[in-house]
């Protein structure tokens, strides 16, 4: 299978699943909104180390906010409800919270499971918080050097996937640079998806296991262009570089749609082939092979 000049390789990504959250981050203006998203999703892009999968879902205009502000809508995603709890929450208190002007809500209100928020955040008011409950759902005013933060007391929490991913190859890297924004920016384009790594795109993509006991993955030598010839190799003919876009979502469908797009936009003069990163059903239970998202998709 091609789009125009670009092979579609006959495998699969393997991606597995997870709990997410969504908070709805609020501020003054879109200067303190972005300073807010940009510390929350920081060092977010694995959980292989990182507490947590966080990315912006989307931007939200006024009128479709709890408060009537500039608002964004963040994904977060671990590997258990509790896990998430913990890496949420201080993220919030360390990135949201300390931000001029922003207020934090719960993105997923008719969600059963619940992991606490601000019910954590609200002893750093030392006794002065006030709790408020509109319309069923309970709030905390944290006292702060510029009025009060406003934080939900807990957040909805669903099951999600993560590890939704595409292996661009290309001739050189300025044509895998360019495709891989291309993909990243289709996939940004939709809702319920995230690309947590930097720019969306890891160009140190991995694989399970190493040699060495203690990691738990190690670089993923079938894709390395330096290791041509001492490995058995996954790069086809003419390939000098390659890049991966990871995609977490709220749903199998929701990555797929992602998946799909990317590809498509990813696709062009130079880019040789896309494939994708699988390990044997080692890793997890989705399967997103490549040609059926583009037949169904």
């Amino acid at each position: 299978m091609r789009i125009g000049t670009t092979l579609i390789d006959d495998t699969f990504a393997e991606a597995f699943g997870t709990r997410y959250t969504r908070l709805i981050v609020t501020a003054y203006d879109e200067h303190w909104l972005d300073a807010a998203v940009r510390s929350f999703t920081g060092y977010a892009t694995s959980i292989i180390a990182c507490d947590c999968e966080s990315g912006l879902d989307r931007l939200l205009p006024a009128h479709e906010t709890p408060d009537g502000r500039p608002g964004a809508a963040l994904l977060a995603f671990g590997f258990s409800a509790e896990a998430l709890a913990a890496a949420v929450a201080n993220r919030t208190g360390q990135c949201v919270m300390t931000c001029p002007s922003t207020a934090a809500y719960d993105g997923l209100p008719d969600a059963e499971n619940r992991i606490p928020l601000g019910r954590h955040l609200r002893f750093f008011g030392d006794g002065f918080q006030k709790s408020k409950l509109v319309a069923g759902r309970r709030y905390w005013r944290v006292p702060v050097m510029d009025g009060e933060f406003l934080v939900e007391e807990s957040l909805g929490v669903k099951k999600g996937v993560a590890g939704g991913n595409l292996i661009v190859q290309a001739v050189d890297p300025p044509t895998a640079l360019a495709a891989v924004r291309r993909g990243v920016e289709a996939v940004d384009a939709l809702a319920g998806v995230i690309t947590p790594f930097p720019g969306g795109v890891a160009r140190s993509g991995s694989k399970v296991g190493s040699r060495y006991k203690k990691l738990k993955a190690s670089t993923a030598a079938a894709f390395c262009p330096t290791l041509r010839g001492r490995v058995e190799t996954k790069l086809h003919d003419g390939v000098n570089c390659a890049c991966e876009i990871v995609i977490d979502g709220i749903d199998e469908p929701a990555v797929a749609q992602a998946m799909a797009a990317a590809m498509r936009a990813a696709a062009g003069d130079g880019v040789i082939a896309i494939s994708a990163g699988n390990y044997g059903g080692k890793l997890g239970k989705f399967h997103f092979h490549l040609w059926r998202l583009l037949e169904e998709q």
